[in-house]
């Protein structure tokens, strides 16, 4: 199978045969090429950042000379001292820490790597020698023995400023910090002044690195939590539903809740000097308002769901039954979270060492600084916006398996036939497609929110017929006319159009729109309750991950920008609910649209019968003899209810 291969689909949509084809060609070749030029910049990005960064030295700190504490390091030119293996050495020690002063970026005290901070005062060069001799941890500079103290001339010079006071490691940066009040007060002023002079890049960056573990943790609940969707909606019933929508509830109002009480709490901590508590009082008022806003909308709208949701129930118990068929499709999301968590752990990666990139200069006195390299920092919106799109270019490679396996399912009349389906379909994507993918990843999260919106706009004004509403709906079709012509139908129905007819995805969207308005009003709200309910898994895990997160994060908030990577956990959150539960949205809008395609090209008569098999047609037939949703007329059932007959075209 080449690119190359025989181009069989006629150009004039109105002969389209709408059936899966052999012989098909490259689609959105340039997409392609320029997302393979995107992805060149993002390489040497990556590379660059990954040669000149350290992201060790934000949270576990480094000595004067260059030495990433608790870590082995590597020599660096002309710096005698560097390059030594601090395995052992995990606090960083320094030299005169009751009198510490920050002056131009820079602390006025030698830093050394320490294997423990002294636990009482010491008053002599002979309690140092004794420290060292029993605790394994030398206070002098590296050039000395603990053998030397005592007798070294310039002992006096190359240790501790005595006396050395009762310290302790402190739990973020990883310093000893003393413990007498009046030593203290200076250290902590310095400390403060430090964590403040750091740029707001990098206070990220560093709660990034002190909440690891808990983003790790979270991410794995996150996991969990998708995992447990999956079974819901694999084995959906009305009780689960319920149970489901319940438990949803009391998480958005107590996620909003706990929010708006750390808010309060930060405002009023008496120790409210760090820049990064203020920093993070802003995010916690951010998250609190957005919270709360999200939380209402939700409530609302589940509230106007309350009557569609025993038929939604009826449309997954249809896709679980065809998921039963294709049981590997179950596996599709995991290979997807697998591929996006290690893009994941490589893209945090780059962006520490982006953060911490600097190039080391050595003084006369062998001491080590590092400049910071200003222009590949910046570059971190380039890395964002790459984040963003390979995600979903990703997650868009899968919609495409899903929605070709579907279809060859679906459009065979013996399915005992059907064999492969899956890698079928990834063969598809691979030689044909990808450039379809890149481009339905860049456009489709675009315009995904407008056309909710509209889609909302547009059913609400269909409602109520008066003077004020076709006013109101003039006005509306004025200002998203453009919308309308150009973006409403890029949607996820163009991947499986594309599947089809092998056409780009601007012309597959605009030909499965096109059909699908063709659809009585009932099918479109069917799709609309479907994705809904999903859309609502997604939020039930984001909600307990934060919920988690903001207990786990909350405990050692001090110095270090929680706020943020807290945010970033729940985007993760949501690309990882998202990667699972598309696999039962990918299914529900594919089958809404082969249906729509097996009426328009069927009747239903012995020539041309239908595709679809009796729980889809029970299910349509049921849905649009719904009074509510009834429209254009009742469509005529034949034997036992599942006869159809193909919708009237549009003039």
């Amino acid at each position: 199978m080449t690119c190359c291969g025989e181009y069989q689909v006629s150009e004039d949509p109105a002969q389209r045969q709408w059936r899966p084809i052999l012989y098909r060609k490259c689609t959105d070749i340039p997409w392609l090429v320029l997302f393979f030029l995107f992805w060149s910049g993002l390489m040497f990005i990556s590379g660059y950042a990954l040669m000149a960064g350290a992201a060790e030295r934000l949270v576990f700190g480094y000595d004067s000379y260059g030495n990433v504490c608790g870590r082995k390091n590597s020599p660096i030119s002309n710096a005698p001292f560097s390059g030594k293996d601090m395995t052992n050495r995990k606090h960083v020690f320094f030299l005169n820490s009751c009198n510490l002063e920050f002056k131009d970026l820079k602390v006025n005290s030698l830093a050394l790597c320490v294997s423990s901070c002294p636990q009482e005062q010491l008053t002599s060069l002979q309690a140092l020698e004794l420290f060292a001799k029993n605790n394994g941890s030398q206070l002098c500079v590296y050039k000395m023995n603990y053998t030397e103290y005592t007798n070294h001339p310039k002992a006096s010079e190359w240790c501790p400023v005595l006396p050395v006071p009762p310290s302790k490691s402190f739990p973020l940066f990883n310093r000893c910090v003393p413990q007498n009040p009046e030593c203290y007060n200076r250290f902590a002023s310095v400390l403060i002044d430090v964590v403040n002079e750091m740029d707001f890049f990098h206070r990220i960056l560093s709660g990034i690195m002190a909440g690891r573990d808990n983003v790790i943790g979270l991410s794995i609940l996150a996991v969990a939590l998708s995992a447990v969707m999956v079974i819901l909606f694999r084995y959906i019933s009305t009780l689960l539903i319920h149970i489901f929508i319940t438990l949803l509830t009391f998480g958005l109002l107590f996620v909003s809740g706990v929010l708006w009480w750390l808010y309060y709490d930060h405002i009023n901590d008496i120790s409210y000097e760090l820049e990064t508590e203020k920093e993070n009082a802003k995010f916690l008022l951010g998250f609190s308002i957005i919270s709360t806003l999200g939380s209402i909308v939700l409530l609302i709208l589940i509230f106007m769901l309350r009557k569609r949701i025993q038929m939604t129930i009826h449309l997954f118990q249809v896709a679980s039954t065809f998921i039963s068929h294709i049981p590997f499709l179950l596996l599709q999301p995991l290979w997807t979270l697998l591929i996006l968590l290690f893009y994941w752990i490589l893209w945090v990666a780059v962006l520490l060492s982006m953060g911490t990139s600097g190039s080391a200069q050595v003084s006369s006195g062998g001491e080590v600084e590092y400049k910071p390299l200003a222009g590949i920092r910046y570059m971190w919106w380039y890395h964002l916006f790459g984040l963003v799109w390979t995600s979903e270019f990703f997650l868009a490679c899968q919609h495409i398996v899903i929605s070709g396996a579907t279809v060859t399912w679906y459009f065979h009349r013996d399915k005992k036939t059907v064999k492969h389906p899956i890698l079928s379909s990834m063969s598809l994507l691979f030689w044909y497609h990808l450039g379809t993918a890149v481009v339905g990843s860049f456009l489709l999260p675009l315009v995904k929110i407008p056309n909710i919106i509209l889609m909302y706009l547009s059913q609400l004004l269909n409602k109520k017929d008066n003077v004020c509403t076709r006013c109101t709906s003039q006005c509306c079709f004025c200002c998203f006319r453009c919308y309308e012509k150009c973006l409403r139908s890029l949607n996820q129905n163009a991947y499986t159009a594309t599947v089809i007819n092998g056409t780009p995805l601007c012309t597959s969207a605009r030909e499965a729109y096109s059909l699908m308005v063709k659809n009585p009003p009932c099918i479109t709200l069917l799709k609309c309750s479907g994705v809904f309910l999903i859309f609502l898994g997604k939020v039930f895990v984001v909600c307990f991950t934060v919920f988690g997160g903001l207990m786990a994060f909350n405990y050692h908030r001090e110095l270090h920008v929680w706020a943020i990577p807290l945010l970033l956990v729940a985007f993760f959150a949501f690309l990882v609910a998202h990667s699972f539960l598309s696999l039962f949205e990918s299914v529900v809008q594919c089958l809404l649209l082969c249906y729509t395609i097996d009426i328009e090209t069927n009747d239903g008569s012995s020539e041309k019968p239908y595709f679809m098999d009796q729980d889809l047609m029970a299910l349509i037939h049921q849905n649009s003899s719904d009074p509510e949703m009834l429209k254009n007329g009742p469509l005529p059932n034949g034997e036992e209810g599942t006869e159809l007959r193909p919708i009237a075209r549009a003039d």
